[in-house]
């Protein structure tokens, strides 16, 4: 499974991406699990945000979802925070 997090906005305007890819991970079935939550909770088109906050598209394998702060769901803030640390 491929994970893909994409954030613009922001006070700067500053983009950030990362990929993570669960192959031959030994926490894959966590990022599965995640992912899977996190594609059942998003939105398929970009939600109205707060003046500089952040935007967030993600991508799990072929299917995106789409989130914003201050409205991010527990899940949603999980795997954006670990993809951003951990994504290549």
């Amino acid at each position: 499974m491929r994970i893909r997090v994409r954030r613009t906005g922001g006070f700067a305007g500053i983009e950030r991406q990362a990929e993570l890819d669960t192959a031959g991970r030994p926490d894959a079935q966590q990022w599965h699990t995640l992912a899977e939550r996190v594609l059942a909770s998003g939105q398929p088109t970009r939600p109205t945000g707060v003046p500089d906050g952040f935007h967030y598209e993600i991508t799990v394998d072929d299917h995106t979802v789409h989130a914003a702060d201050p409205r991010l769901t527990d899940d949603e803030r999980e795997l954006v925070s670990r993809v951003l640390k951990e994504g290549a």
